[in-house]
């Protein structure tokens, strides 16, 4: 359970209160007949609510408290705008706009640029889902939002692209209990290599002296330009061999020419 925790500066999150569906019918009767009091127990009884949520970004590069206060922001947008006459549990239609906040916040604290066309076409994209799940109870189309826009198809993808979180060529994607394979290793090299005539000679001295299979794949990887997927799948052996042998073959050849 601890790896799942997520600490609130000055909250002891054990310690917040749940409301039963009995207690909330009660606050909200209460709220909507002008009790502001209700309110504030109805947003202190669905805290975990918005903890329950920040799990997902728990294991990012995000300040926690700084995302808790976005999403109780979307909690209490939630708490003003829901309708008891719908039947409908708070939480189903508070997680929602709890996410949407924190994600908009996420995105417009993200240190890439997108342009601003793109940046309202995705809002609106997210806006018309939003108001089209609460309609419909499902996700509209590609084709539905596109029409309604009144963009082409291919935009509604490409805006919600730009929404996804940069990645680090440096992460972590797998590891079999020894070497870990990061994702720079998942990218082809494409470049030509630019080094000096006598770097280019001591290379080729010493790949004639490594083991043939290293010297396979370090051609495969870094005159070829193919990824370590590729080269497994035509070598037969697990992606973390190649990894492995990869690098024992660099290794070797940093000796060598040291």
């Amino acid at each position: 359970m601890a790896r799942y925790k997520v600490d609130i500066t000055g909250i002891n999150t054990n310690e917040l209160k749940v409301l039963t569906s009995s207690e909330m019918i009660k606050l909200f009767e209460r709220y909507q007949n002008g009790d502001l009091s209700a309110k504030e127990e109805l947003i202190n009884g669905n805290l975990k609510l918005v903890l329950s949520i920040l799990r997902s970004f728990n294991k990012g590069n995000y300040n926690m408290d700084d995302l808790f206060q976005v999403g109780v922001i979307g909690l209490i947008k939630a708490i003003d705008n829901f309708d008891l006459s719908y039947n409908l549990k708070l939480s189903t239609y508070a997680v929602p706009l709890i996410l949407g906040e924190i994600k908009r916040y996420i995105r417009d604290n993200n240190s890439i640029r997108i342009s601003r066309s793109i940046k309202d076409l995705a809002y609106s994209i997210l806006r018309y889902k939003e108001a089209y799940f609460n309609k419909h109870g499902k996700e509209p189309t590609t084709n539905e939002i596109a029409k309604h826009l009144d963009v082409e198809e291919y935009k509604i993808a490409q805006a919600l692209d730009s929404l996804k979180e940069p990645m680090s060529i440096f992460e972590p994607i797998y590891n079999d209990g020894g070497d870990t394979i990061y994702l720079m290793d998942q990218i082809a090299d494409k470049k030509e290599l630019n080094s000096d005539k006598d770097m280019l000679i001591s290379l080729r001295r010493g790949l004639n002296k490594i083991k043939e299979r290293e010297r396979e794949i370090l051609i495969e990887r870094y005159i070829i330009g193919k990824t370590q997927m590729e080269i497994a799948a035509s070598l037969n052996i697990s992606q973390a061999q190649v990894s492995r042998i990869e690098k024992n073959a660099i290794l070797s050849l940093k000796r060598m020419i040291k």
